[in-house]
């Protein structure tokens, strides 16, 4: 992978990582169609991630960093265990468990059928018809504050799907806090927040991983220069995408959804593109 391509693919991830629309998704579909023509792989896709992550962090520094606190403290008892900010760290854990256990039971599939672009166009379309379905009949009237641990455990199933490029790690779980009544600003920042373990998780262990790997240094450098480009690109998008949500609906982001993913499947009965 040349410089260039892997600054592309960082300025893609930087773009979609927040918005309903998948950016593994959009990696695995940009790097086709790049000189190389190569899929950029998991690895290099749960890296640039770091990227984004962080400037989830970052946006959401506050808001973090007194989650941690009172939680923390909710232990020794100086803070009340219903506090909303300790509960809020229990919900991020307890939310994080199922992608952590299937993306260990199904790390083999995910690197490699799950990458099939019949099977990433199919989930753009599916996954934004129920997006749009969830936006459409949500009550939108929950709060964050609302939020139960049974929801919190849904909200990570939801977001476990998103080991499947297409499905969207953003959208899953938004759709998701859409079923369940909360308004989209609150289905967001929680779907935000309860990224963090699993994406820097996932990250660094792909990371540490591919290192070890002889013929990974030389791209190495390339890969953290992509993750470089994402981190800048997505706290400009994270905060057009919070001001988006406040005020608009998700009808644009299904619709191309929908449109993309009908392309790739078109491209690929033409036989343009290759599974």
């Amino acid at each position: 992978m040349h410089l260039l391509e892997a600054l592309i693919l960082g300025l893609v991830q930087g773009l979609t990582e927040f918005l309903p629309i998948s950016s593994s998704a959009h990696l695995r579909i940009v790097g086709t169609f790049l000189p190389s023509g190569e899929d950029p792989g998991a690895a290099f896709t749960a890296i640039t991630q770091i990227g984004t992550e962080a400037a989830v962090v970052v946006f959401f520094w506050r808001d973090i960093v007194r989650i941690i606190g009172r939680w923390f403290r909710s232990l020794t008892g100086s803070v009340p265990r219903n506090d909303p900010d300790a509960r809020m760290g229990w919900l991020i854990i307890i939310g994080s468990i199922p992608i952590v256990v299937l993306g260990l039971l199904f790390q083999d599939q995910i690197e490699t059928v799950f990458r099939s672009l019949w099977v990433v166009a199919t989930m753009l379309i599916v996954f934004g018809i129920l997006l749009g379905i969830a936006d459409y009949v949500g009550a939108k009237r929950r709060k964050l504050n609302d939020l139960t641990y049974p929801d919190g455990v849904a909200f990570g199933f939801a977001q476990a799907l998103a080991l499947v490029p297409g499905v969207s790690r953003s959208g899953g779980t938004i759709t998701m806090g859409l079923f369940l009544g909360y308004e989209r600003a609150a289905a967001a920042r929680y779907a935000f927040l309860l990224a963090i373990p699993a994406v820097f998780g996932s990250g660094f262990y792909q990371l540490f991983k591919s290192w070890d790997e002889p013929d990974q240094f030389f791209t190495m450098g390339e890969t953290l220069a992509a993750t470089g480009l994402a981190f800048v690109v997505a706290l400009g998008v994270i905060a057009f995408f919070m001001n988006w949500i406040s005020k608009r609906s998700f009808l644009p982001f299904v619709i191309y959804r929908i449109l993309l993913g009908t392309a790739i499947i078109v491209l690929l009965s033409t036989g343009v593109l290759t599974p």
